[in-house]
């Protein structure tokens, strides 16, 4: 009799456990999306090239993540979102997003080469 509840059973508590396991993956992907926007953000925010700033939020984010920039006039935001599947259970999403303002030297027109002090 225990063996056949026990069978039933444990199919449950191993489901219930990759579903645990999907959430807590997705948890850490979420904060990895919101690194990789923040990164890229400022760095973008400080003027360095578009290039660079998305190979860090690429290098901080989940693999297979996407990454937008938005400008404006005196801001920058960067979002960062992420897709996983967790083993026939649904594919959950993660997104991140940061907004920086534009340093106020290069914000006003100025090139980052006017202000070398080298």
């Amino acid at each position: 009799m225990a063996t056949a509840e026990f069978a039933i059973v444990l199919p449950v508590i191993v489901a219930l456990l990759v579903w645990l396991l999907g959430a807590v993956l997705v948890g850490l992907d979420q904060v990895r999306c919101v690194d990789a926007a923040r990164l890229a953000a400022r760095s973008l925010a400080r003027a360095d090239p578009e290039s660079t700033a998305l190979g860090l939020a690429r290098t901080a984010a989940p693999p297979g993540s996407s990454v937008s920039v938005v400008r404006s006039a005196t801001t920058v935001t960067v979002t960062v979102s992420s897709h996983r599947s967790i083993g026939g259970l649904g594919s959950w999403g993660a997104t991140g997003s940061a907004t920086a303002a534009l340093e106020q030297a290069f914000a006003a027109g100025s090139s980052p080469e006017e202000f070398d002090d080298g």
